[in-house]
């Protein structure tokens, strides 16, 4: 078979040519068209609270807030849906660096250290902060006497403008996850005073007669909506949408609807292009961040050292009522075993600190409940703890051959006598390694008492982290910390193990 190939005039290539251009065209509008019409994932943390975004009290399966009514107005005039999606504050900028969602909008506020790796919005709302106190506080008028007074305690959030303003004037701080709890703290007495943004007082404090504010609103700051580097074209179009709403008042409006617009807001609509306030551009080196890892690990030291010490102390006892007990005692320490392994450590914890003391109060049981953040830790982790250390004990003592207490027995020693000198160190061979394996989960466990404002290793690591946004080398730091603690414990069970080995033998 002969093939035969034509060869095209001149113009017909031209027609070809022509032809692919206008399909390549077409498929490319068509392509950017689909990308217009692409819904915008939104990412926020709807446990925050109000004003910002909350779940609604009439229906929990829908979101209000301010920024609910921003979202609905920017989709709007953007002409793109945009839809919600649940994500943790403390994750937002991590979360959209990995693409995650398309924008983060969450009260968000504009930081030289944020603003380093990714791109902002025009901002949308102009923040101050808003010191609050108890009612029949006399000692505090203005921010200023917290500087001066000793001894006075403020509460705020983690990784917030307030937080890095107590820190720069080096007031005592104490941290919280949310910003429900430092103004419960605050009523309850635990601290002195609480400052964070002012739309959260306005939404939290102002409405509690218990509380009140104090001096006037100061050190502004800006929220606005966070992007990653790559979508200045979508940036673009968010600010000529802001710009819009600013300028026909819609804005002003969903700030009034939720209490929170002022004079400050006026700001916004007289410049095209905020200069966000300078901060210092902090150095995090390691000499920088180390000892606040150091002392947030002596913090994790401390409380799993006392609740360990609570939980054998707790869970021997039990341990013997199982074994050796009378029926009622026997029944009763094991609805203990099975109710404390049974809880969250998280649920324990809020209810010895915030549950407890609010009944105390409540019922007037004066302060024999009012538990402070390390008390409720350190029983919190104990008596759960207590619950496996009473189970490993229980197994250890009874792996012990029935023999052992005969032959006691035909020496003359007592039942006491015999546990304590012929029992329990046989057992404790057996017992030491899942020992020494809980110690070390609870080593790492304690990571959730920041829930009850304790600043250990891993919250330390969360706010030096977010602050720097070095995740990988504090995370290095932080890992190597955590194994200077946990594994010399494994080689000081072995030793322990061999030595007693050794005498067991003898």
């Amino acid at each position: 078979m002969t093939l035969h190939f034509r060869v095209l005039p001149r113009h017909d290539w031209r027609w070809l040519l022509w032809c692919a251009g206008l399909v390549l065209c077409l498929s490319t509008t068509h392509v950017s068209a689909q990308d217009d019409n692409k819904p915008l994932i939104w990412a926020a943390d709807a446990e925050g609270g109000a004003p910002y975004i909350y779940k609604d009290p009439k229906d929990p399966n829908h979101n209000i807030g301010f920024e609910v009514d921003l979202a609905q107005a920017l989709s709007r005039e953007l002409g793109r849906p945009i839809v919600f999606k649940q994500y943790q504050f403390n994750s937002l900028v991590s979360g959209l660096l990995r693409g995650d969602f398309d924008l983060a909008m969450n009260g968000l506020e504009v930081t030289p250290d944020r603003r380093a790796k990714l791109l902002f919005s025009h901002p949308y709302y102009i923040f101050q902060q808003q010191l609050v106190v108890r009612a029949d506080e006399t000692r505090i008028k203005s921010f200023a006497d917290c500087q001066k007074l000793s001894g006075i305690t403020v509460g705020t959030l983690e990784d917030t403008a307030a937080l890095r303003l107590l820190s720069h004037d080096q007031i005592t701080t104490k941290i919280y996850d949310n910003q429900v709890e430092p103004y419960a703290d605050l009523e309850l007495g635990r601290i002195d005073a609480v400052l964070l943004d002012l739309p959260i007082a306005v939404s939290y404090a102002q409405p509690n007669d218990n509380l009140k504010f104090v001096g006037e609103p100061f050190a502004e700051g800006y929220y606005a909506i966070a992007l990653r580097k790559d979508q200045r074209e979508l940036v673009e179009k968010i600010d000529r949408a802001l710009a819009k709403l600013i300028a026909n008042g819609e804005l002003q409006h969903i700030y009034e609807k939720w209490q929170i617009w002022n004079d400050e807001q006026d700001k916004l609509a007289h410049s095209s292009s905020l200069d966000v306030a300078a901060e210092s551009q902090q150095l995090w080196t390691l000499s920088r961040y180390f000892p606040l890892l150091v002392d947030g690990a002596k913090t994790t030291v401390f409380i799993s050292l006392l609740s360990m010490l609570l939980a054998i102390a707790i869970g021997l006892p039990i341990a013997m009522l199982r074994l050796y007990g009378p029926l009622p005692l026997r029944i009763l320490a094991t609805l203990y075993v099975e109710f404390f392994r049974g809880i969250p450590v998280l649920l324990l914890l809020y209810f010895l600190y915030y549950g407890l003391s609010g009944m105390a109060k409540a019922y007037g049981w004066g302060h024999w409940f009012d538990l402070q953040p390390f008390q409720a830790a350190i029983l919190g982790f104990g008596l759960i703890y207590a619950a496996y250390e009473s189970e490993i004990y229980r197994a250890g003592i009874g792996s012990i051959a029935p023999g052992q207490w005969e032959a006691a027995e035909s020496l003359g020693m007592s039942k006491p006598l015999t546990f304590r000198r012929i029992i329990l160190p046989q057992a404790m061979r057996i017992i030491l390694p899942p020992m020494t394996n809980d110690f070390v989960a609870l080593l790492k466990d304690t990571s959730v008492v920041s829930v009850i404002a304790v600043v250990e290793l891993t919250k330390q690591y969360q706010m030096l982290s977010k602050s720097s946004m070095k995740y990988l080398e504090i995370g290095i730091a932080t890992a190597a910390l955590y194994l200077v603690m946990s594994v010399p414990l494994g080689y000081l069970s072995r030793y322990l193990e061999k030595r007693w080995n050794k005498q067991t033998l003898r």
